[in-house]
C-alpha cells in the first residue's frame, strides 16, 4: 500500500477499453445440441479418427473382399500350396513377387498366369479370402456381443440397480453365480448340445458376456437415481418403467456406448482364443482365429501364412479399442484436459 501512495499516476496510464461513443452490443451465441458437442470432442482425437476410417475400410474389404476373385474360402487348388504373396503392379518393384528364397514358386508349379494376393495354405486355399472372410465372422460375433450388452445387460443392470432392496441382492447373487462360470467351460458343454460354430459362440455371449456391462449399467443407475430431477419425477407420478428408460438411461448412455464399444475388442478376441484351441468355427469355415491357428503351425517354413491374419487381427482390435477411447473422450469432455 506505501508503494502505491508514493506512486505518481498520468492521464495516460489508463486507456478505455472502447473507443468513445462506440455501441456495445451483447453478443449472442449459437446453441449446440449434445450430440454436436459429442461429435466435436470426438473429432479432435485424431487416433480415434483414424481408428474409425480403418474400421470402415476393414468391414468393407469384409464385404467385398471374398468377391474380388474366383476363390471361396474353402476351394482347394492341388498344387498350389504354401505360395507366397504375389500382387499385380507390385511384383514389378520387387515387392510380392511370388519369390521365396530366391526361387520363383509361381513358375515351378506351373502357375505363372496365377495371382494370389496374400499367398496360398497348406491346402492350396487364397489366404485373401479365407481373411476376409474370416473378418466377417469375427465382426458378426463383435456385433452380437454388443446387442448382448445392450440389451441384456445394460437392462438387467438398470433393474437391478433402481429397484434395489431384495430384488438387487438376488439378482447380483445370480450374476455372480454366472460369472463365475469360466467361458472356456461354457463353449465346452454347449459343443454337446449345438454344433461348433458362430451359434455356440455367441450362446456363450448370451450366457456370461454381458456381466461387465450389467455391472457398469447398475453403479451409474446408484450414482444416478438420487439426484433430484428423479425424485421430481417420483413426486409428479411417474411409474418405475418410465422413470427407468426415459430419466435415468439418457443419462448414463454415454457410459453405456463406451462399455459396449470397449466389448468388441474382447469379443473379437474370445472368438480368436476358441477358434485357436479348437472349439471355433468349424473347417472349412475360416475365422481370424481358427486362420492363426492355422498358420501357427507353419510359422517358421511359410511365416507369411500366420502373419497376415495376425496383423488383420491386431489392427482390428486396436482401432476399436482407439475408438472407444474417442467415445469415452467425447462423452466425457472433462477427460479432454487429463
Amino acid at each position: 500500500m506505501s508503494e502505491l501512495k508514493n506512486h505518481e499516476f498520468h492521464d495516460d496510464d489508463f486507456e478505455f477499453a472502447h473507443a468513445e461513443g462506440e455501441k456495445l452490443l451483447d453478443k449472442n451465441y449459437k446453441s449446440t445440441s449434445y450430440w454436436k458437442d459429442v461429435w466435436g470432442n470426438f473429432s479432435k482425437n485424431k487416433g480415434a479418427l483414424i481408428g474409425a476410417v480403418i474400421i470402415c475400410i476393414i468391414i468393407l474389404f469384409a464385404l467385398i473382399g471374398p468377391s474380388l476373385n474366383e476363390h471361396t474360402y474353402k476351394s482347394i487348388n492341388h498344387g498350389h500350396e504354401y505360395l507366397v504373396p504375389r500382387i499385380p503392379g507390385l511384383e514389378k518393384i520387387g515387392i510380392a513377387n511370388g519369390y521365396y528364397k530366391g526361387a520363383d514358386q509361381y513358375a515351378a508349379k506351373g502357375a505363372s498366369d496365377v495371382y494370389y494376393w496374400f499367398g496360398t495354405d497348406t491346402q492350396g486355399r487364397d489366404i485373401f479370402t479365407r481373411v476376409w472372410s474370416g473378418t466377417q465372422v469375427s465382426l458378426v460375433i463383435a456385433f452380437a456381443a454388443v446387442l448382448v450388452d445392450i440389451f441384456i445387460g445394460m437392462v438387467y443392470g438398470l433393474v437391478s440397480g433402481f429397484i434395489g432392496g431384495r430384488v438387487d441382492i438376488y439378482m447380483q447373487r445370480f450374476a455372480e453365480i454366472l460369472n463365475g462360470i469360466p467361458t472356456l467351460v461354457v463353449v465346452t458343454l454347449l459343443g454337446l448340445v449345438l454344433k461348433p460354430g458362430i451359434s455356440s459362440i455367441i450362446f456363450s455371449l448370451v450366457l456370461t458376456g454381458w456381466i461387465g456391462m450389467e455391472r457398469i449399467a447398475r453403479a451409474q443407475v446408484l450414482k444416478v437415481k438420487e439426484q433430484e430431477y428423479i425424485l421430481a419425477s417420483t413426486t409428479l407420478g411417474a411409474s418405475k418403467f418410465r422413470l427407468i428408460f426415459s430419466e435415468v438411461l439418457p443419462n448414463i448412455f454415454g457410459q453405456v456406448i463406451i462399455t459396449s464399444m470397449f466389448s468388441i475388442p474382447s469379443a473379437i478376441f474370445l472368438e480368436a482364443y476358441l477358434s485357436f484351441l479348437g472349439l471355433g468355427v468349424p473347417a472349412p469355415l475360416a475365422s481370424l482365429g481358427s486362420l492363426v491357428s492355422d498358420g501357427y503351425k507353419s510359422m517358421t517354413t511359410f511365416p507369411h501364412i500366420l502373419i497376415i491374419p495376425v496383423v488383420v487381427l491386431g489392427v482390428l482390435m486396436l482401432c476399436f479399442n482407439l475408438f472407444a477411447d474417442g467415445l469415452r473422450d467425447a462423452f466425457d469432455p472433462k477427460m479432454l484436459n487429463k
